[in-house]
């Protein structure tokens, strides 16, 4: 058995601690995966659920509106605290303390017998969320030795966390019309108990060994910075960019982060070494994730919406509809570490998103008489196999540079990225949609003009890929 040295932060001795690859890697990236897809997939699967919620329980808008938003906001606000608690106390231990905490509040969410008690469940999966989830891309990386077979890994984990998001619509419409709405939230709990199970018998522990501390006044501030910015996010589609409801935690949280960057200067064990952002391909690669994030977010949204809204689909016949676009999304990033083998991952990162761009700029082009052909599976499997074929690129970029005991902070970093990246990007294009939309009952001009902006987005994101992504990133083995 492998093992690694580890120092004893007590007595100053060296003890050992099992090397996460003494596990077989490929079971490691399936269990990991398939936490990864679990928290990804709670990001929309309640959406379809909320009118059966609202009759169930008597929640009002605002109501409704924090069932989606206390999951959002946890999950965004503490998912760097998550990275760096996987590096000081353990990968393993992080995963399955957060994966156990989100089954537990799947369960009293499903069983919650008023709107109070779900909206704090949601809160906590959240938080067991941002636990677990910079935990399953440093179990990936750290399974598998570096060069094409990690790439192979990390393109498995950038697919199915895309499929967890583009399957939410699809599983929850299932759930809703066959059950009820509870079990969206219940089924987690076998589904729970199963990865826990897994991660028990095949994930070995790893962490940083150099005995360093969590940075509590940093872990304070950048928390509360980004979990004030998502709610001012959160805040624009209530009350609008203007409002005083919006403008005050946008600017608490950017003062915060503010704060937390200045701290971060002068302390000697930081939680974000500020000197890994003058990598450029980890900076570089994390403004492409958030840009593509800010796109793809809200290209399941806005579709989710037109097939029910202006088609006239059912939930689970709108959830099917974007099956063909949740599978492309998956090709796409399977079939990436090939491609980087011949192109290398900065050109495939920008032919990816410039793919996507192409996408999104046929969908802008949907009408309230559009066909299945024309207006839902051409341009989806355009823009999801963009976006899949972008996004592991620059995630191995993004990963690629870190230092073993930075790992965890920077699956952390990539995470918030995406994370915060959809968030903004959906704020924003709802807000768009709903400035070019000049009446209720004709919703498409909003649509159409919501997919142009993303598709602008991409394109200034290819730009800058271009300009920004060092060149010599180099090309991996072919598989």
């Amino acid at each position: 058995m492998t093992r690694m040295p580890q120092t004893d932060s007590a007595t100053g001795s060296t003890a050992t601690r099992p090397s996460i690859r003494t596990a077989r890697p490929w079971l490691v990236v399936l269990v990991a995966c398939a936490g990864q897809f679990l928290v990804v997939l709670d990001v929309s699967v309640m959406n379809v659920a909320l009118p059966s919620l609202k009759a169930d329980l008597g929640l009002g808008t605002l109501g409704l509106q924090w069932v989606l938003n206390a999951y959002a906001i946890a999950f965004a606000g503490f998912m760097l605290l998550g990275g760096r608690a996987a590096d000081l106390y353990g990968r393993k231990t992080m995963f399955l303390a957060g994966l156990g905490l989100f089954t537990a509040a799947s369960v009293v969410g499903g069983l919650a017998p008023e709107g109070g008690y779900l909206i704090a469940a949601r809160a906590a999966q959240g938080l067991g969320a941002a636990a677990l989830s910079p935990a399953t891309l440093t179990l990936v990386t750290s399974a598998v030795p570096t060069g094409a077979a990690r790439t192979r890994a990390i393109a498995t984990w950038t697919a199915v966390g895309a499929a967890g998001g583009a399957a939410g619509g699809f599983v929850g419409g299932l759930l809703v019309d066959l059950l009820n709405w509870r079990w969206v939230l219940l089924v987690n709990a076998p589904l729970g108990v199963l990865i826990l199970a897994a991660a028990v018998l095949w994930l070995a522990e790893s962490r940083t060994a150099d005995g360093r501390r969590l940075d509590l006044p940093g872990a304070v501030l950048v928390t509360g910075g980004l979990a004030t910015l998502a709610y001012g996010i959160v805040q624009t589609e209530m009350a609008g960019w203007t409002s005083a409801a919006t403008l005050l935690p946008l600017l608490g949280g950017l003062a915060l982060l503010a704060v937390f960057v200045a701290v971060e200067k002068r302390t000697r064990e930081p939680l974000v070494p500020l000197g890994i952002f003058r990598n450029r391909a980890v900076s570089a690669a994390n403004t492409g994730i958030m840009l593509c994030g800010s796109a793809s977010f809200g290209m399941w949204f806005f579709m989710t919406v037109y097939a029910q809204n202006v088609l006239g689909y059912t939930p689970l016949q709108a959830g099917l509809a974007l099956v063909p676009s949740s599978l492309a999304v998956l090709v796409g990033s399977k079939t990436a570490p090939r491609l980087m083998a011949v192109t290398g991952a900065r050109t495939l990162a920008i032919a990816g998103i410039l793919t996507a761009a192409a996408g999104f700029a046929w969908q802008s082009t949907l009408t309230a008489d559009g066909t299945f052909l024309a207006t839902v599976l051409g341009p989806g499997i355009l823009m999801m196999a963009g976006i899949g074929l972008a996004t592991t690129p620059l995630a191995t970029l993004a990963t690629s540079g870190a230092a073993p005991g930075d790992a965890g902070l920077v699956s952390g970093l990539v995470n918030t990225s995406r994370t915060m990246g959809g968030a903004i990007g959906l704020a924003l294009l709802t807000t768009v949609a709903a400035a070019a939309t000049p009446d209720p009952a004709h919703l498409v001009p909003g649509y159409a003009m919501a997919f142009r902006v993303s598709t602008a987005i991409l394109l200034a994101a290819a730009a800058l890929m271009a300009l920004w992504l060092p060149r010599t990133t180099g090309k991996t083995k072919a598989p």
